[in-house]
């Protein structure tokens, strides 16, 4: 029979390993399991029941929002992982990314708006890979970063609801606003990344 030391030996992880399995890195990954069903409740009917599209704008909201709960979680429980700052900007893109390419797909949002903005957010998540690749740290959210996946959120969700006609051009200027902020925040960052120091960290995402 094996000895009790043996068996402890089969399940002994890296301290690196055991240090990224925590509650912060555990929601976010549950955030990200959660957006097929939120994209699901979008196209049901082919988008063209109310009630299923307010259903869907609240699975958005509520798995948006699982981002500040996580972020706080980390600060407070001192859980800070590099796991956890690469993975959260990537369930952000995908949350973002479902709901603009479902909207297009049901022909309420134009292509070349979805192209933009998810455009916008490969090159940036590319560059930070590039980063890393090249010796620097990952790269966390910023203020503009928080600010960029504020406004596109809420713009992206007065899409999703079935709003009457007569909001769709407070929509409309609200789309074009967090569109600005998207291109001005992410040509911003590209300058810093590439002209900062490759140990400096202050670099942050934009």
């Amino acid at each position: 029979m094996a000895k009790s030391s043996d068996r402890m030996e089969l399940i002994y992880l890296p301290e690196p390993f055991k240090s990224m399995l925590n509650l912060p890195n555990a929601l976010t990954i549950i955030r990200i399991a959660l957006i097929p069903l939120c994209f699901t409740a979008l196209m049901y009917e082919s988008g063209n029941d109310p009630q299923w599209r307010i259903i869907a704008w609240w699975g958005f909201f509520i798995v948006g929002m699982t981002d500040i709960l996580d972020g706080r979680l980390a600060r407070l429980r001192k859980q800070i992982t590099e796991l956890g700052k690469f993975l959260d900007p990537v369930a952000d893109k995908l949350l973002l990314g479902s709901a603009l390419v479902g909207l297009s797909l049901l022909g309420e949002l134009p292509w070349w708006i979805t192209a933009v903005i998810l455009g916008r957010e490969l090159a940036v998540t590319a560059l930070r890979i590039f980063v890393v690749r090249l010796g620097g740290r990952i790269i966390p959210a910023s203020r503009g970063g928080k600010l960029k996946t504020l406004t596109q959120g809420f713009a992206t969700g007065f899409y999703v609801l079935p709003l009457i006609p007569s909001l769709h051009t407070a929509r409309d200027i609200f789309m074009y606003m967090a569109i600005a902020i998207t291109l001005v925040t992410g040509l911003e960052y590209f300058v810093k990344a590439l002209t900062a120091p490759k140990s400096d960290p202050q670099i942050r995402s934009r």
